[in-house]
This record gives structure tokens, sequence and C-alpha cells, in this order.
């Protein structure tokens, strides 16, 4: 089942999609960030597919402060015009959407998820997708105690020369993570992979970290020309071992 739901947070308040199983029953939370593109019909489902496999998810939209979803007209992005044309509209929308606001709105998302009656105590699962995969591992070191599980699916700019850079949290962080990487993706190539993987590895951080051979950035993501179907079934399941090892341990 779902439903759209408002997100109190401290600038506001965040439309959001909120994904549960049939049945009934509480069940763990899982926290869903967005790619660039934004909540729509593709992300609705796949937040759906998710929560048929047992999680309650909250989809929120991250950049709710230039309006509900879509803040765009949504376009048919498997042609290149319409990818262009969207991304010039949705440029100056996502560059107001600093890692400073980003941060402050992760714990009112939690906050929400894990208050619903349909969402059982203890430790939730992140999973991010492009820019969503930043801040699915910004959400682990935010919040170590509450995030047990957290994944990033064809992420960019994971481990630059920033300040700000994830890589740089990886101390913080006690979840478990997947980093399921695209090939030749030029927002995390290979030199960003090594040096993110060797700073998990200094802050003795449990994870997994694959590279998907001959797939593009954005390959999940079947409303678009970069979806690969066999790369994105390779993601449900390295996606669903995860939170299933982590957030369901006896059934893993």
């Amino acid at each position: 089942m779902l439903t759209t739901v408002d997100v109190p947070t401290q600038d506001g308040t965040a439309d959001a999609r909120l994904a549960s199983p049939d049945g009934g029953g509480r069940h763990p939370g899982v926290l869903f960030f967005m790619d660039a593109f934004g909540v729509r019909p593709r992300l609705e489902e796949m937040a759906q597919q998710i929560a048929d496999a047992g999680y309650v998810v909250l989809l929120p939209n991250l950049v709710y402060r230039s309006g509900r979803a879509p803040v765009v007209d949504f376009a048919d992005l498997s042609q290149p015009e319409n990818r262009e044309k969207m991304f010039a509209a949705l440029r100056p929308i996502m560059s107001g959407l600093t890692t400073e606001l980003a941060l402050r709105d992760i714990e009112s998302y939690v906050d929400y998820l894990t208050a619903q009656p349909s969402v059982a105590a203890g430790p939730i699962g992140t999973t991010g997708y492009c820019m969503g995969g930043a801040l699915s591992l910004r959400a682990a070191a935010l919040l170590p105690d509450r995030v047990a599980a957290a994944a990033s699916f064809h992420g960019g700019r994971l481990a630059t020369d920033a300040a700000d850079s994830p890589h740089r949290l990886a101390d913080r962080i006690s979840a478990e993570l997947y980093l399921g990487h695209a090939d030749a993706d030029h927002s995390m190539p290979a030199e960003q992979i090594e040096l993110l993987e060797h700073s998990l590895d200094a802050a003795g951080v449990t994870y997994g970290s694959e590279v998907y051979r001959g797939a593009v950035h954005g390959f999940t993501m079947a409303d678009t020309a970069a979806y690969d179907e066999s790369a994105t079934e390779r993601h449900w399941t390295a996606l669903l071992e995860l939170l299933d090892r982590r957030l369901h341990p006896a059934a893993a």
C-alpha cells in the first residue's frame, strides 16, 4: 500500500510516500533517498517493492522547499532531449539542497518513519540512488545508533577532496554498508571507489563494494535510457540481503 504523507521538518513540511506491506503487522523501517529526478512513479514502484519484501518505506521529496513532487514537469527520460530539459530545470533546485539542509532534514524523516504504528521497534535501514547514495551514507554517520544498514547504488561523489565528502565520515558509521557502483561512472571513478574503500577499511566498517561491469550511472531507473535490467536485479538481491541480514537477523 502506498500513500502520500506530510512530514514535519525544521523548515516546513516535506511531502513523502509511505509504502507498507499488505496484511498489517509491524515491520522494520527503511528510508529511501531519491535520485536527482525526484519522487515519481518509478521511485514509488521501487519503494513498494521494498515494502513487499517486509518493510515500511518512507520516500521523502528531498527538495520540498521548492514545491511538492513532482517539482518540475515530468518527461520521457528515455529521450536525450528531454533529459537535458529536465536537468536544466532541476539544476537550480538541486543546488539549493545543500549538505547542511539535507542533514537538517534526515532526523525528521527518521523520527516520522519510526513513529508509524506499522514500524517495528529497533534500527532502520537506508538506501539511496545517485545523489541519494551520499545521503544514505550521511544518514548512517549522523545517526549511528538508529541506522543499522545503509546502501548506495550508482552513488556519485562519495570520496572527493571536499571537506564534507562522505568518505570522511567513515569513523562515525556503525551500520553495515553496501555500495553498488556503476562501471565507468564519471561521478564515481575508480580512484574515488578506492579512496572510499580505504577509508571504510581504516574505520573498521563492515561493507560490500562492487562495480557493476557494463552498467552506467542510473542503471536502476527503468524510466531512463540508463536502465540495465540485469544490474537492477543484482541490486535488488544485494539490497534485500543487506536489509534482511541487519533488520531481520532471525530470517537471514
